[in-house]
């Protein structure tokens, strides 16, 4: 037979019940005073480690691996969808992160270069008449064109604006990644006026155009948007937009975002900006002779003599709108100055190096035993490629 409990009803006065819940009130109040404070300490404790990452310098690195590479100087390195491109005349590889080969493709270019926007690259012979359209899976279309080509930009789905120049008349062409022709434009230097450069939108939907006139010993640039969307049909030839300036030589134009164009002038940066019609929204203007400019989609610099030391020069970076972010000094007469993936600016000649982070911090200086042809940045804050005489070297600061 089944034994039976017996339930007994337990009587709690109002008094005690107050004091319960006030217990229980003071539990969960200590519970979360020491859960917070746990938390607090962590937080102080990554950011601690962050900003030690961030300030912490390197004089020294280690080897993690080493590839054999073509000792040529004329051989350069690029990175491109996580993988790294070594080219030359003769051809270009593409490398993965573990040194397996992606793709290898031939070509004959007295002197190739590079454009590229997203998942398109543009792989051409300045002064030669052949483009090739690439992705990470290889070769999409090689165009030929019928004069030579002086600049290329691709946009985000593989189409490319053309800057080609014969005799004395310049042409522009828009061609899709098969090939079809899309666009052109003539320029006749009879006129005094002549194209410089060319800028493409991602979308590839709006083209700028950098114009140098030189007329009776005045110099004047003038830049000229063009719309091929709906707005752009609105107005003659598409053009959406026409800014010139007086005694300025423009050299360069670059799109560094979808709506943001970059103009690069001897005496100072001009930014535009526009989803339809572009306009100016700020200049830099310099104060100083300007010994060197390099930009990346978020960043522009310039370099010039330090007054204040003698063999110095005197760094410093700007966001695209205008504010300075980064100003630093370097003793090294350097052979080349750029941005690396991660923002870091490098400056190296031969056989000397500095990194700087966009934070003003040398973070790396050393001097090398070996020819030093190009750095390129890791997965992580202390890991890098060099790219030397002979070899190529998988490192880590120390």
């Amino acid at each position: 037979m089944a034994n039976k409990t017996d339930f007994k009803t337990v009587e709690t006065s109002y008094e005690e019940l107050e004091e319960l819940e006030e217990k229980i009130r003071k539990h969960r109040k200590q519970t979360i005073q020491r859960t917070a404070a746990v938390v607090l300490v962590l937080a102080v404790i990554v950011a601690g480690i962050q900003l030690w990452s961030v300030l912490r310098s390197y004089s020294s690195f280690e080897i993690r691996s080493s590839t054999e590479c073509r000792d040529n100087a004329s051989t350069k390195y690029e990175t491109f969808m996580g993988n790294i491109l070594e080219y030359n005349n003769d051809g270009m590889v593409c490398r993965d992160s573990d040194d397996e080969l992606v793709w290898n493709q031939s070509f004959e270019m007295s002197s190739p270069a590079l454009a590229e926007c997203e998942n398109y690259l543009a792989v051409y012979d300045r002064g030669g008449t052949s483009i090739y359209i690439m992705t990470v899976n290889g070769l999409v279309r090689k165009i030929e064109t019928a004069m030579p080509v002086s600049r290329v930009c691709i946009a985000s789905q593989g189409s490319v604006a053309v800057l080609m120049k014969e005799d004395h008349i310049s042409y522009v062409k828009i061609y899709d990644r098969k090939g079809k022709e899309l666009a052109n434009g003539e320029f006749f230097e009879e006129t005094h006026s002549f194209p410089v450069d060319i800028a493409f939108s991602s979308d590839a939907q709006k083209l700028a155009v950098d114009m140098l006139d030189v007329t009776d010993g005045k110099v004047c640039s003038t830049i000229s948007f063009y719309n091929f969307g709906s707005v752009g049909q609105n107005e003659i030839d598409n053009n959406v937009g026409t800014y010139s300036y007086d005694d300025m030589f423009i050299s360069e134009i670059a799109y560094v975002g979808p709506d943001q164009m970059l103009a690069i002038g001897n005496s100072e940066f001009i930014i535009f900006e526009g989803g339809q019609k572009p306009a100016p929204k700020k200049e830099i203007k310099f104060k100083k002779e300007i010994q060197s400019v390099f930009y990346n989609h978020k960043y522009a610099g310039i370099v010039y003599s330090n007054p204040d030391k003698e063999s110095s020069w005197h760094i410093k970076v700007y966001d695209m709108n205008g504010k300075t972010v980064m100003e630093n000094d370097t003793e090294i007469a350097y052979s080349r100055v750029e941005f690396l993936d991660n923002n870091e600016i490098c400056v190296r000649d031969s056989f000397h190096c500095e990194l700087y982070t966009i934070h003003s911090i040398r973070k790396f200086s050393c001097t090398f035993d070996k020819e030093l042809y190009k750095i390129l940045s890791g997965t992580d804050s202390q890991g890098y490629t060099f790219v030397m005489s002979g070899e190529k070297n998988e490192v880590r600061l120390q």
